[in-house]
């Protein structure tokens, strides 16, 4: 939806209210006075839908700040800039470091910053004023386990959002970024919620979303047989941006997905000895690094050389592969192939390779303007969502790539062993279209 320039204009001068806030142990505490002027302008201002953002640091280049800078001053979108059709209006900080521009784009654009989430999402009252929430929780100092996972604070911000809507008795559309949390329990229990609270609830990756080169889309039960995506990037990490690379192609296929059976990731030469006894993943994965733009040539002063297995096998070093197997025998894998590329390609089997089908997730990084235009697109679908109270694509998609990222993680910690996953039979089948950004 596009907003013409002056009425956005409009809607952000109501928006503006002057902001006298305090910072208490590194926090904005807001007065009484702040408060009520935010209650005010709402009051005052057009029906538009309202949301609030919670977010664990908003640092240049965090995932905070691509999607508040979105809300609030609007993104290129087919051809035009577009502006958000619903107001951000309060946001909650939990970390505010060194180079924080939560402060300064609260200032700039009238937005306060709540020191709790339940005042982020009443707007300093007693009950829900915001008709959606986005939560973005990436990022920022925590702590990380014995195996390395870093424990993010989604599941707690949810469970305080949730408490919110409980004690309003309505709930509104909710987005979190990235996987749900690094304990299955408390993944399975956020969709639990969301079902049994009856609101639309959207979670996952940007690369679902992103452009497409070619522009692909696997027809509803499609015949795929075995998905493979390469990417790069590190464990509890990048790893959860492939796993939803492959899914939103696998879900695809006749009969949808009925979820996993069994994981295994391993590290250096295992990997290529993996691909050694598995004929067809190794087929994919070669024509997955066709669709790459950065694929390293092993020869000095070589633009360019043959991916073979000789040339993973002389990287093997810097090699991870999680190998996936689905409950009716579909297989998923995944491989980061650090130092030799710096992008996200696919492929799937229909049977004959020349059936294969492949493309690259296109993943234009930021420079130093920090556009990272890969987050439009998804920022665009939490707007429909937000509009139309309908998830676009099913939160049970990152509930198994959240599930197959930490029984991956499992997999390595325990010496790359075999994981069983029963808890991950979980049944669901895509939509029609994939909503990614045609170009």
């Amino acid at each position: 939806m596009h907003i013409e320039q002056s009425r956005t204009t409009q809607h952000r001068s109501r928006r503006r209210f002057l902001i006298s806030a305090t910072h208490a142990a590194g926090a904005a505490v807001l007065s009484p006075a702040v408060i009520a002027a935010g209650q005010n302008a709402a009051a005052t201002r057009p029906a538009r839908p309202k949301i609030a953002l919670i977010a664990t640091v908003i640092r240049k280049l965090s995932h905070a700040q691509h999607f508040v800078d979105r809300f609030l001053e609007g993104y290129g979108w087919q051809g035009e800039h577009h502006h958000s059709p619903m107001d951000l209006l309060s946001l909650y900080v939990d970390q505010f470091p060194e180079g924080d521009l939560a402060r300064e784009r609260s200032r700039r654009h009238g937005v306060p910053i709540y020191p709790t989430i339940a005042q982020a999402l009443t707007l300093g009252g007693s009950r829900l004023a915001v008709d959606g929430v986005v939560i973005i929780g990436e990022h920022g100092n925590y702590p990380k386990n014995e195996k390395g996972q870093t424990l993010y604070p989604r599941y707690r911000f949810f469970k305080e959002v949730v408490r919110v809507f409980k004690s309003s008795g309505r709930a509104v559309p909710v987005f979190n970024d990235k996987h749900l949390s690094t304990d299955w329990g408390q993944c399975a229990e956020m969709v639990d919620d969301s079902k049994r609270l009856g609101f639309a609830f959207l979670a996952g990756s940007s690369l679902p979303v992103t452009w497409r080169i070619p522009s692909t889309e696997l027809p509803l039960d499609t015949p795929l047989q075995e998905s493979v995506c390469i990417g790069y990037g590190g464990v509890d990490s990048y790893d959860f941006h492939g796993l939803e690379c492959a899914q939103c192609m696998s879900e695809r296929r006749a009969g949808g997905e009925v979820g996993i059976k069994s994981v295994q990731a391993v590290r250096g030469s295992k990997v290529c000895d993996m691909l050694d006894d598995r004929p067809v993943t190794r087929r994919l994965v070669f024509a997955a690094l066709s669709r790459s733009d950065t694929c390293a040539a092993s020869r000095t002063g070589y633009t360019f050389a043959v991916p073979d297995m000789d040339w993973l096998r002389s990287h093997s070093r810097q090699l991870v592969g999680y190998f996936i197997e689905h409950r009716d025998g579909f297989r998923t894998s995944m491989l980061l192939l650090n130092s030799l590329i710096s992008d996200f390609t696919y492929a799937g089997s229909i049977g004959k390779p020349e059936s294969d089908v492949s493309c690259q997730m296109y993943l234009p990084m930021p420079t130093r303007v920090s556009l990272a235009n890969f987050f439009s697109p998804l920022v665009n679908n939490i707007e429909q969502m937000m509009l139309s109270g309908v998830a676009p694509y099913p939160v049970e998609r990152t509930l198994l790539t959240s599930g197959m990222t930490m029984a991956c993680v499992e997999s390595l910690f325990r010496g790359q062993t075999v994981v069983q996953t029963p808890e991950m039979a979980v049944s669901y089948r895509a939509p029609r279209a994939s909503h990614y950004w045609r170009v």
